[in-house]
């Protein structure tokens, strides 16, 4: 999965937060559902411009953001 695709950032968009492309959903708001449970079907329903591949997108997004960035976790 090619995420560059998917997810675009723009500065006269939501201030240049990571979106989908061709929307205004923040990669945020997805990577947040799915780590509070919801399931992608959800997520389909409760963003309609909202994709499949795009979900999977947002997944790849956060896990390069992972490898590239080290984030303090508890002992």
């Amino acid at each position: 999965m090619d995420w560059k695709q998917h997810i675009s950032t723009d500065p006269g968009i939501l201030h240049g937060v990571a979106c989908f492309t061709g929307t205004r959903i923040p990669v945020t708001v997805v990577l947040d559902n799915l780590a509070d449970g919801a399931q992608p079907a959800d997520l389909l329903r409760q963003y309609p411009a909202l994709r499949t591949e795009q979900i999977q997108a947002a997944l790849g997004y956060a896990a390069e953001l992972a490898r590239e960035r080290i984030v303090p976790t508890p002992a």
